[in-house]
């Protein structure tokens, strides 16, 4: 994956989660760009949880990325 296609993802606007596949078969999650931070050169990536724990990531070793369906918007409401 490309430096340039990898931040295509992450500076979408707007911002739809996706994940970050991997040749060694984990799937990484991004829940949101400012969970993302790339090093200086691009080729390396830190992606943070929730959780505050955080994954390094080569872009070299990414093998898709997943984009997750945008939310409508719309809620169901409960009936009281």
């Amino acid at each position: 994956m490309t430096v340039e296609k990898m931040r295509d993802f992450y500076q979408a606007e707007p911002f739809r989660p996706f994940i970050i596949h991997l040749a060694d078969g984990r799937a990484i999650p991004v829940v949101h760009r400012e969970f993302i931070a790339a090093a200086p050169s691009g080729r390396t990536l830190a992606i943070y949880q929730p959780d505050d724990t955080f994954n390094l990531v080569d872009l070299l070793l990414v093998t898709d990325v997943e984009v997750k369906p945008a939310a409508n918007g719309s809620r169901k409401r409960r009936k009281t």
